[in-house]
């Protein structure tokens, strides 16, 4: 089993969605990706910061789920990033109503020694300064995987060239991706963005699936029609913690295997979205996930007979 190592905020969220809202609750894109790739049992470490006003009980959750926090730098007298967001009816579109960086607008990542040889990175969305600063860190990782959104796009789009650069698949969703390439056609995109050093790209399309390009490669992933959709924050990220957790599991980096991956990170998203926060990831059993991916294994099964 390969290491992995988790980079992205540690934070505090307050959502509210057509289905109710909640009072500050944990948050952030390393938390929904840790606790993703824990039903994987990978040897992870989150790099991350948080404030004094962060709850030990949770820094022990992530412990007891298997997550190394030497890297996750704690300051006593400062506080934990906070984003509150409310969510239009359609569930896809949301507006930002809070963001206080805190502690993170200082953040310096440090990589723990043990792991600076991790076989498998995930540089969850931050600056991408940061992002670099991680990657300089690590010895020869066989697999890097970024995710990032249109605000670095507009912000810092130099610097997030220099990243996508060094990283093998890059995670966005499908505005993103027209963004980035210039391309309407999302073939047309992954094949720009593709030239721009990764040699996957994974295109999210939330209640419409994934896709996996990777050359001539395409593989397409549908989500999970579920009854009731709570919350949406975090699916994302738990989709990649789903997806690298699986690679860091199997060791196995190629096309083929990156096919499961893109389903287990898509069974594990199905799951976050049914409660507020990830509570719905904090005792999830194995039994439930088998029976996801059976769910999954079914929507896509078929016999054809072509003459």
């Amino acid at each position: 089993m390969s290491k992995l190592v988790i980079v992205g905020t540690v934070a505090f969220d307050a959502i509210e969605t057509p289905f109710g809202k909640t009072d500050k609750i944990l948050g952030g894109a390393a938390t929904y990706i840790g606790l993703a790739a824990s039903q994987f049992n990978v040897d992870g470490a989150i790099v991350s910061i948080v404030g004094g006003d962060f709850p030990k009980d949770d820094l022990k959750m992530l412990e007891a789920k298997g997550m190394d926090l030497t890297g996750l730098e704690v300051v006593e007298n400062g506080k934990t990033f906070f984003w509150s967001g409310k969510y239009h009816n359609d569930m896809n579109t949301r507006d930002t109503l809070i963001t206080d960086l805190n502690v993170l607008a200082d953040f310096n990542p440090k990589v723990p020694e043990d792991y600076r040889d991790a076989e498998v990175v995930m540089l969850g969305n931050l600056h991408p300064l940061v992002q670099l600063e991680v990657i300089e860190q690590m010895d020869s990782p066989k697999l890097i995987v970024l995710d990032t959104m249109n605000f670095w796009m507009d912000s810092a789009l130099n610097e997030l060239v220099q990243v996508i650069a060094k990283v093998d698949v890059i995670t966005i969703n499908d505005e993103e991706a027209r963004q980035l390439s210039g391309e309407y056609s999302l073939v047309k995109a992954a094949a720009k963005i593709m030239e721009m050093g990764p040699k996957y790209v994974v295109i999210k399309k939330g209640e419409h699936g994934a896709l996996l390009f990777g050359n001539d490669d395409v593989f397409f992933a549908p989500a999970l029609p579920l009854e009731e959709v709570f919350d949406p924050t975090g699916a994302g990220d738990t989709f990649a913690g789903g997806f690298t957790g699986y690679l860091a599991k199997t060791g196995n980096y190629s096309f083929n295997n990156m096919k499961n991956a893109i389903i287990n990170g898509s069974a594990l998203a199905s799951f976050c979205v049914e409660m507020f926060g990830p509570e719905r990831l904090l005792n999830l059993s194995n039994k439930e996930v088998h029976q996801r991916l059976q769910q999954f294994k079914s929507l896509t099964q078929f016999d054809i007979k072509l003459t």
